[in-house]
C-alpha cells in the first residue's frame, strides 16, 4: 500500500495523532508526514504512505500557505491562543484598542514583512538545538539561545481588518512563505512593529506545495469510506514537481539494482534531482544528474 492523503487536520489534536489514527484506518504503520501543525491550528497535512514515506525528502521543503488571525494586545508565551500572557515588569503587557494604529497603518507595517526576513525560532517549537526539541526545554522553564533563521514571505496580504478597534482587536492575514517560516514569530513580530503586542488566535494551512484544501479529507471522512485505501493519491504526485529521465526499457532492472545510466543531448544541470520513470510512466527512483560522468545515478529505489 504506497501513495499519499491530503488531511484536514481538525483544532486540538497533534500532528503525531493524524499520523496514529490514519495508521488505525488504513491498517499499516508506515506512515509519515511533511509538516507539523500545531494542535490550535487546522487544515493542509500531507500524509504519506508506504514507500511514499522515502520521498518526504523531496517535498517537506515546499511553500506553505496559511490564513490567521491575530489578537493584538499581549504576547503569550507560547505566541498563540494556547498561551498564558506574558509579564513584563509587574503587569500583563496590554494595550487599550483605542492606541492600536489605524488600518491603513497596521495594513503598511504587515506589507513590510514581505520578502526575505529573519526569524528567531520560538522556544514552543519542534526545532531541536543539540538533539533537544525546544519545547522540552521550555516547559521546564529553561531559556535556550537560538540564532535567527532567514525564511521568504512570498506574499503577505490583509484578508480582514474590520475588527481592529473593538475592545479585543484582531487582524485576519493570508501568508505564502518558505517551509520552516514560523506565522506564531511573524504574528509577534508584526505586534511588536506596532508597538502593542500579539499572538495568535487561530491559524489554517490552505496549501502545502502543489496540495491544497480543496482537495484535502477529514479523518474522520476518511475512516467513514467503505474502502479508506481508495482515498491514497498516486505515489508519483509527491514528485511532479521534479524533472523526469524516462528510462529505455532495458535500464529498469539496472536501476533498480542501483546502477547509473548514460545519457546523452540533455538538458539537466549538474547535480539536478530527477524523477526516473520507466517505459510505462511508473515511478522507478528518484535519482541525480552527474555532468562529469553524463549519467543519471539512482539515489531513492522504489520497488
Amino acid at each position: 500500500m504506497d501513495g499519499l492523503l491530503v488531511i484536514d487536520k481538525p483544532v486540538g489534536i497533534t500532528s503525531h495523532d493524524v499520523v496514529n489514527r490514519v495508521r488505525r484506518v488504513l491498517g499499516t504503520k508506515r506512515v509519515g508526514h511533511t509538516g507539523t501543525l500545531d494542535p490550535f491550528a487546522t487544515g493542509v497535512m500531507v500524509i504519506l504512505v508506504g514507500q511514499a514515506t522515502r520521498l518526504a525528502q523531496f517535498i517537506d521543503k515546499d511553500e506553505k500557505e496559511y490564513e490567521a488571525v491575530i489578537r493584538f494586545g499581549y504576547e503569550t508565551d507560547t505566541g498563540d491562543v494556547t498561551g498564558s500572557p506574558k509579564q513584563v515588569g509587574s503587569s500583563e503587557f496590554k494595550v487599550q484598542s483605542s492606541k492600536l494604529a489605524s488600518p491603513a497603518e497596521v495594513e503598511g507595517v504587515v506589507r513590510s514583512f514581505r520578502g526575505e526576513i529573519e526569524q528567531v525560532p520560538p522556544m514552543y517549537s519542534a526545532k531541536k538545538i543539540d538533539g533537544k526539541k525546544l519545547y522540552e526545554s521550555a516547559r521546564k522553564g529553561i531559556e535556550v539561545e537560538r540564532k535567527a533563521q532567514r525564511v521568504t514571505i512570498s506574499a503577505l496580504e490583509v484578508i480582514d481588518a474590520s475588527n481592529l478597534a473593538s475592545a479585543e482587536p484582531t487582524l485576519k492575514i493570508r501568508v505564502v512563505c518558505s517551509a520552516g517560516t514560523y506565522i506564531r514569530v511573524l504574528a509577534e513580530d508584526i505586534g511588536r512593529a506596532l508597538g502593542v503586542g500579539a499572538h495568535l488566535t487561530e491559524l489554517r494551512r490552505t496549501r502545502s506545495g502543489r496540495f491544497g484544501i480543496e482537495e484535502a479529507l477529514a479523518v474522520d471522512a476518511l475512516a467513514s469510506l467503505p474502502e479508506p485505501r481508495s482515498a491514497l493519491l498516486p505515489l508519483e504526485r509527491a514528485v511532479e514537481h521534479v524533472a523526469e529521465f524516462v528510462l529505455p526499457e532495458d535500464r529498469v532492472a539496472k536501476t533498480r539494482n542501483g546502477m547509473s545510466t548514460r545519457v546523452w543531448d540533455v538538458s539537466f544541470s549538474d547535480g539536478e534531482t530527477l524523477r526516473i520513470i520507466g517505459p510505462n510512466r511508473e515511478l522507478i527512483a528518484m535519482g541525480r544528474y552527474s555532468a562529469e560522468h553524463s549519467s543519471v545515478k539512482p539515489t531513492v529505489v522504489l520497488v
